[in-house]
C-alpha cells in the first residue's frame, strides 16, 4: 500500500506523559522517547493497510508527542524516526524502517522475514536500507482503558513459606488437553479453563509461572529451519501479551489478548492460584548488530541497548542472544519498571521471574546489588511488593553466576540446589554437609543479610534442560531435531539414564526410574525453601532426551494429557499435601543458637554425626529430625504454627540400609508417613508403631518419612 503524507492540521500538542498510546474521549495522544532522532513519524494505518504519516512537532526533551483527535481503541499504528544513521557510532535512524511502540499494549501480525527488515544495506553496512519495512513488521494496536469486571477483589497472596511453584508453558500446557475445548487449546482461554485449573487445584500448586507471554518473535535461522522460538524468550513488546496465545485472535479479534489475558488471570485467582511471569528484559528480539530494526535499534539504539566502547557498532552481549538491554540508561529503566507496574495493576500479576538476571544489575558493567534497577524496583510502591524471584546467572562474564548475591527481598532459582540434588541421587559424591545445607534451605547463601530460607528457589528440572522423566532416562542430551547437530544444550546433566539409554521395557529398569523420580520429587517438596515444580514432571512428561526444546512448538514439548504416568501423579498429589499439612516442612526462617536442636541430622546408626561424617563426600545416608514443637513459626494471625515430629530417612545407596531410629522426644512413637520406595507401606497398623532403637528399613536409593503425633497440651 502507498503512504500518504498528512499534514498535522486538526492534531494538537498533547502530552509527554505518559508514553505509549493512550485513549481519552475525543481522542488519542501519542508519545514516543529518541534522543537521536531529529524528527517523528506518526503511522497510522487502516483496514486495508493504507498507512497515513503524521509528522510529530512537539517535543519535550527526548519525548516526541502528538494528540490525534477522533483516533480510538483498535487504530493500528508505528513509527518512523529520521535523524542520523551511522552504524559506527551506535545510531540506526532509518526512516524507510516501520517501527515497533515500545509501551503498546497490543501488537497485530507477525514479523515477515526478508532483507527489508534491515536497517543497513547488504552491499555495505555503513549504507542505509532503502526498503520500506512496513509490510514485514507487526503493527502496534491502540489499547483503550476497557473496564474488565475483576472478581479477584478477595484474593489474596500467598506467604513465600507456603508457595508451591508450577512452571509451564501457556500452550503447552492445553494443546492437547481433550477437556478443552479445540478453539481454546494452547491460548490464556485454555488456562484459565475449568478442566486446566482443576488440575492444578488437585495437584494443589499454589502458583503457575508462566514462560514468557509478552510479544515475541522466533530468530530468522529458526524459521529458515521450519522452527520456531517456542519458549518465546525473544521478546518484542514489553506490555503486549503474545498474539500466538489468544483465541480471541485466532477468531479474528485483533488486540483480544488483553482481555483474554486478564480473564485467565482472573479465573486463576477465583481458584486461589497466583501468575507470576518469566520476563526478559535482558535482551531482546533484536539480535546482534546484523539482525532486523523492529523496534528499539531505530528509536535510539544507544539508551535501549549497551554498546561496545571500543566499536559502538557492536554490542556488549552478556545474554548469548546478541544484545543487552541498557538497564544503566533512564530510558531502559523506566520501560521496565512501568512494564512491571502495568503488569501488576492492569493484568493483576502476583510477582515476576527474570531471565538472566543479573545482566540488569549490570549498571557499569559488573554485577552490583546496589544497582540503579535494584535501587527503583526496592522504592516502586507496587513492584516492590509482589514475588520478585532471579534466575541468578547470565552469560560470559566473571561474575556470571550469582546465586546468593540478591538484595534481601528477592529469591532466586537455586542452582547450587539443584546440581546437589541431582549428583546426591545418582549417588554422587555430595556428602551429608553439602545435602543437608541444600535440604535446611541454604542457610550458606541466604542465612546473611536478613534473608530467609524462602530465598531459595528450589528446583531439580525446569524448561532449560532435561524433564524429570528424562533426567532419569538419558545420560546425555539428544537434540538432533533442533537442526545443530546436537551441539546446542549443555552437556552438564547430572542425570543417569539407570542402566538404559533412553525408552526401556526392561521391568528393573523402568521401577528404579520411578523410584529415582519419587525420591527426587520427596527432597524438593520436604525441604525448606520455595519449590518449584515442572509443569508435566508430575505426568512423567519426556522430551525424548532433548535438553534445549526451546524451538519444538509440537507433542515433544505439549504435555501427554491421555498417557499420563497416574502412579506419579498421585504420588506428587500426596507429596504437597504433605507439605501443606504441616508447618515443619515450611520453615520460615533459619534457626540458631539454641534454636539449632530443632534440626538434628543423625547418621544411619542413630547417632549425631561426627565431623568426620560431616566432611565425608561419600556419606549418601543420613537422618533428619524435626521437632514440630520447639520455636514453632507464627501464622498471620499470631498463631503459633506448632507441628507433629517428623523424622527423615535418606538413603542414597543402591542398596537396602538399616537405620536406628534416634533417640528425640521422650515417649515419641513413630509411623510411616511416606515410603518412595514401597507405596503401600504399612502406615496406620500396630506393627508400624517404633520407638527409639528400633530399625527400619530404607530401601535402595529412597526416601522414608516418619511421623510422631505430639498431643496438645
Amino acid at each position: 500500500m502507498s503512504a500518504v503524507a498528512a499534514e498535522a492540521v486538526g492534531t494538537l500538542p498533547g502530552s509527554q506523559f505518559p508514553l505509549g498510546a493512550t485513549v481519552t474521549d475525543t481522542g488519542t495522544n501519542f508519545a514516543v522517547a529518541s534522543a537521536v532522532a531529529d524528527g517523528m513519524l506518526l503511522c497510522l494505518f487502516d483496514a486495508a493497510g493504507a498507512e497515513t504519516r503524521i509528522p510529530i512537532q512537539d517535543r519535550d526533551a527526548d519525548v516526541w508527542h502528538v494528540f490525534v483527535p477522533g483516533v480510538g481503541t483498535g487504530q493500528t499504528y508505528g513509527y518512523r524516526a529520521t535523524g542520523p544513521y551511522d552504524p559506527a557510532r551506535g545510531v540506526w535512524c532509518n526512516p524507510v524502517k516501520l517501527l515497533i511502540d515500545p509501551y503498546a499494549r497490543a501488537l497485530d501480525g507477525t514479523v515477515r522475514f526478508g532483507p527489508e527488515l534491515l536497517g543497513y544495506s547488504a552491499a555495505d553496512p555503513d549504507e542505509p536500507n532503502g526498503s520500506d519495512s512496513a509490510p514485514f513488521v507487526p503493527r502496534s494496536v491502540v489499547a483503550g482503558d476497557d473496564p474488565f469486571g475483576w472478581r479477584d477483589g478477595t484474593f489474596r497472596r500467598h506467604a513465600y513459606a507456603d508457595t508451591i511453584i508450577y512452571e509451564v508453558h501457556v500452550k503447552g500446557f492445553t494443546m492437547r488437553h481433550s477437556g478443552v475445548p479445540p478453539e481454546l487449546r494452547g491460548t490464556y482461554a485454555g488456562l484459565g479453563h475449568e478442566a486446566a485449573i482443576t488440575h492444578l487445584v488437585d495437584l494443589g500448586v499454589t502458583a503457575v509461572e508462566l514462560l514468557p507471554v509478552h510479544e515475541s518473535v522466533p530468530e530468522a535461522f529458526l524459521v529458515q529451519r521450519g522452527l520456531t522460538n517456542y519458549w518465546g524468550y525473544n521478546t518484542i513488546g514489553y506490555f503486549a501479551p503474545h498474539q500466538g496465545y489468544s483465541a480471541a485472535v485466532r477468531a479474528g479479534q485483533p488486540g483480544g489478548q488483553v482481555r483474554e489475558f486478564k480473564a485467565m488471570v482472573d479465573s486463576l485467582h477465583a481458584a486461589g492460584i497466583e501468575v507470576i511471569l518469566d520476563v526478559v528484559f535482558n535482551h531482546t528480539a533484536e539480535g546482534n548488530h546484523t539482525g532486523p530494526t523492529l523496534c528499539f535499534r531505530g528509536l535510539d539504539n544507544p539508551a535501549y541497548y549497551r554498546l561496545d566502547p571500543g566499536n559502538p557498532r557492536h554490542y556488549v552481549d552478556t545474554t548469548g542472544c546478541g544484545n543487552s538491554l541498557n538497564a544503566g540508561d533512564p530510558r531502559t529503566l523506566q520501560l521496565i519498571i512501568v512494564s512491571l507496574g502495568s503488569g501488576t495493576t492492569e493484568m493483576h500479576v502476583d510477582g515476576y521471574r527474570f531471565d538472566l538476571a543479573p545482566t540488569l544489575a549490570r549498571q557499569d558493567g559488573e554485577f552490583g546489588a546496589r544497582s540503579a534497577f535494584f535501587d527503583l524496583v526496592s522504592q516502586d510502591p507496587v513492584v516492590s511488593r509482589v514475588k520478585l524471584i532471579a534466575e541468578p546467572w547470565d552469560v560470559g562474564q566473571g561474575d556470571s553466576y550469582d546465586v546468593g548475591r540478591f538484595p534481601p527481598g528477592w529469591r532466586e532459582w537455586n542452582g547450587k540446589y539443584r546440581d546437589t540434588m541431582r549428583d546426591f541421587w545418582r549417588s554422587h559424591p555430595v556428602g551429608m554437609r553439602e545435602f543437608a545445607t541444600r535440604f535446611c534451605g541454604s542457610a550458606d547463601m541466604y542465612g546473611r543479610g536478613l534473608r530467609r530460607p524462602t530465598a531459595s528457589v528450589n528446583l531439580i528440572t525446569v524448561h532449560d534442560g532435561f524433564t524429570l522423566r528424562d533426567l532419569v532416562s538419558y545420560d546425555d542430551k539428544h537434540n538432533e531435531l533442533n537442526g545443530e547437530a546436537n551441539s546446542d544444550g549443555t552437556g552438564d546433566n547430572r542425570s543417569w539414564n539407570c542402566g538404559v539409554e533412553g525408552p526401556s521395557d526392561d521391568p528393573a529398569v523402568l521401577a528404579l526410574r520411578a523410584r529415582q523420580s519419587r525420591a527426587m520429587l520427596a527432597t524438593l517438596l520436604l525441604s525448606f525453601g520455595v519449590p518449584m515444580l515442572l509443569g508435566g514432571d508430575e505426568m512423567g512428561r519426556t522430551q525424548q532426551g532433548n535438553n534445549n526444546a526451546y524451538c519444538q512448538d509440537n507433542e515433544m514439548t505439549w504435555l501427554d494429557w491421555e498417557d499420563p504416568d497416574t502412579g506419579l501423579l498421585a504420588f506428587t498429589r500426596r507429596l504437597i499435601a504433605l507439605r501443606k499439612a504441616h508447618p515443619v516442612f515450611r520453615r520460615n526462617r533459619f534457626l540458631g543458637g539454641a534454636e539449632a536442636y530443632d534440626l538434628r541430622w543423625y547418621t544411619p546408626a542413630g547417632t549425631g554425626p561426627t565431623d568426620a561424617d560431616w566432611s565425608d563426600p561419600s556419606a549418601l545416608a543420613m537422618a533428619l529430625y524435626l521437632d514440630g514443637a520447639d520455636a514453632p513459626d507464627r501464622a498471620a494471625d499470631g498463631t503459633l504454627l506448632t507441628d507433629d515430629d517428623f523424622l527423615v530417612l535418606v538413603n542414597a545407596w543402591w542398596e537396602r540400609l538399616d537405620f536406628v531410629l534416634p533417640d528425640t522426644r521422650a515417649e515419641a512413637t513413630w509411623q510411616v508417613e511416606l515410603d518412595t520406595y514401597d507405596l503401600a507401606p504399612e502406615a496406620g497398623s500396630a506393627a508400624a508403631h517404633r520407638k527409639a532403637g528400633d530399625h527400619v528399613a530404607v530401601g535402595p536409593r529412597s526416601v522414608v518419612v516418619l511421623r510422631s503425633a505430639v498431643s496438645p497440651e
